[in-house]
């Protein structure tokens, strides 16, 4: 990339044992997971919505959403509010570890046969003090229809 972005600045999250992070520039906020309501008809990866200051988020289980086994209830999960496809989202993780700066001309395509989530959800793999970072491509979480699907819902 010449003469553009050389670094940028990731938020580190663990689901199950791997850790994973997003664009720190795609997260509004972190917060803990707040009282869900349950919508019925809903996809499987969606946990439900929130009311977040008057605003009615959808929240997606990325545990469900890659296939992983669920998780237990544990003080440290947290929800990523994000923007996908012009639509705010929680994000349930783990736990949320740290944030970091990552050269860009240190990423490396994602691996194509990756253990765990699919890498067509990544857009690419770093190393953060020796520890493979998957860093995901949020606006991949959803197809098109769940986006629609979503929106009206929201």
């Amino acid at each position: 990339m010449s003469g553009g972005i050389t670094e940028i600045q990731v938020a580190c999250f663990r689901l199950m044992d791997d850790l994973y992070a997003v664009d720190i520039m795609r997260i509004n906020e972190i917060i803990r997971p707040q009282k869900l309501t349950i919508l019925p008809k809903a996809p499987s990866f969606i946990e439900g919505v929130i009311n977040l200051r008057g605003n009615v988020i959808p929240v997606v289980d990325l545990r469900k959403r890659f296939d992983m086994p669920p998780r237990p209830a544990s003080a440290a999960t947290r929800l990523l509010i994000s923007r996908v496809a012009g639509q705010s989202l929680g994000l349930v993780v783990d736990d949320v570890t740290e944030v970091i700066t990552v050269p860009v001309k240190e990423i490396k395509p994602p691996p194509t046969v990756a253990e765990g989530v699919s890498a067509k959800y990544l857009l690419g793999v770093c190393l953060s003090a020796d520890v493979l970072v998957m860093l995901l491509d949020i606006d991949r979480l959803l197809t098109c229809s769940e986006v629609m699907e979503l929106g009206s819902i929201a």
